[in-house]
């Protein structure tokens, strides 16, 4: 099941999407069931269905909290001249560095060193704390694409990482949540225009999507929309104003965002 979160007619929505083609993708035919209220717990449509090209896609959630997680892929440790961590390294990202679909990466002004990242993302669907590693399924709504956009020039200037992945548009998701997914090898790609920066599978990541939401949980409660972004493979590398960046993750879709300079 797709979950998507959109406006129409000035009304921002939950809805459950339907009608996509073999790839996953938009069609002219594709629907949107409209739900009450939010998607966690039991599902209540309310009855309306509308096309898909008729709303705005907005990010699916907005989340209270994203956690990061660094240094994931073994073949990122080694482009980022570093080490392998012993237990995964968290950071986070605020809920206004949140974007969807289809909207801009603004640069900001205080970095001319700016990259993308492709990563898995977790969506939490229910309120969580010390989960164990074979209740992690219980506690998950769902999957989605995101972009941690990063300012590496900030990142190593302040020696930690709040700054220089916090700034406004710095973590698109999208387009949808997939609520039917097993995250153990799924190929996940990043393209400028037509050229692939990024090929990775989550069969190589370090910590596996159970031991991060357990090890996550075990830190700090978990709340229904939470994000934990699972780290990105490598080939991460700069992004200028007028790029088209297109994250694709198998069984997902693909997340597009455009860039452009702060006014």
């Amino acid at each position: 099941m797709r979950i998507c979160r959109f406006s129409h007619d000035e009304e921002v929505s939950f809805g459950v999407l339907d009608n996509l083609d073999d790839q996953g993708e938009l069609t002219d035919n594709s629907i949107i069931a409209i739900l009450r209220g939010h998607p966690f717990g039991e599902l209540d449509p309310d009855g309306r269905v509308i096309a898909a090209s008729s709303v705005k896609l907005l990010a699916p959630i907005l989340p209270s909290k994203i956690i990061g997680i660094g240094k994931n892929y073994a073949d990122h440790v080694v482009e980022m001249n570093s080490e392998l961590p012993s237990e995964p390294l968290m950071f986070l990202k605020p809920n206004t560095s949140v974007i969807g679909p289809n909207e801009f990466i603004v640069l900001p002004q205080q970095s001319s060193i700016v990259h993308h990242e492709a990563e898995l993302a977790v969506v939490i669907g229910r309120f969580c704390k010390d989960v164990p590693r074979e209740r992690v399924a219980e506690v998950i709504l769902g999957y989605t694409c995101a972009n941690d956009v990063s300012a590496r020039d900030v990142q190593q200037n302040d020696g930690q990482w709040a700054r220089a992945k916090g700034f406004d548009t710095f973590c698109p998701l999208g387009p949808w949540i997939e609520t039917d997914l097993d995250p153990t090898n799924l190929a996940i790609s990043a393209y400028i225009g037509s050229q692939e920066r990024q090929s990775g599978n989550t069969k190589d990541l370090i910590f596996s999507v159970v031991d991060l939401v357990s090890y996550v949980s075990h830190q700090m409660t978990l709340l229904p929309g939470d994000v934990i972004l699972t780290g990105t493979p490598a080939g991460v590398g700069p992004i200028i104003a007028g790029d088209e960046i297109e994250i694709a993750i198998e069984g997902i879709g693909s997340l597009i965002n455009t860039v452009k300079d702060a006014q």
